[in-house]
């Protein structure tokens, strides 16, 4: 069942619930409402939480990403909402990808950033043809991290700015 699906059912049962009482006690209780209103709120919440962590969480089990990253965007995802969030998600990922183009050529290490991608998808695409192999280590050090909140923030602006517009 989808997430709509899941809030207009709760809604449901509140009318419900709302009418019951109102026809039985003509009254209809706060806590009844207020339960109604947390539920919404938190389903909201938590499911743009979730989204957000979901979008991140392969790269930071791959060891690309940390684990503030990751729940930064859990963060984002909780005020966005799940449909945002993954929209966000997808424009970060372009924002990081300039982000880090940008640091590489910066740092004139252009060639070790092609070899050491190349060094990973190679037993990743092996694997996904079903051949077991041994992580392969990287043939020069890592070229540098990021500040990947950086592309977050990015991304995010981004989709919220195009959302006003």
């Amino acid at each position: 069942m989808s997430h709509q699906a899941w809030l207009n059912f709760a809604l449901l049962v509140v009318l419900f619930l709302a009418s019951a009482f109102d026809i039985a006690r003509r009254r209809i209780p706060n806590r009844l409402l207020a339960a109604g209103l947390i539920a919404s709120l938190l389903s909201t919440y938590l499911a743009g939480f979730a989204v957000g962590m979901l979008m991140f969480l392969p790269l930071y089990l791959m060891g690309g990403m940390a684990a503030g990253d990751v729940k930064l965007m859990g963060t984002v995802g909780a005020f966005l909402g799940p449909a945002l969030v993954f929209q966000s998600s997808l424009a970060t990922y372009c924002a990081g990808g300039l982000l880090a183009l940008a640091i590489v050529l910066f740092k004139r290490r252009g060639r070790d950033a092609f070899a050491n991608t190349g060094a990973l998808l190679h037993p990743l695409l092996l694997r996904l043809s079903g051949v077991r192999l041994a992580p392969e280590a990287t043939p020069v050090p890592s070229v540098g991290g990021m500040p990947y909140a950086v592309a977050i923030s990015v991304g995010t602006v981004l989709v919220m700015w195009l959302r006003h517009t």
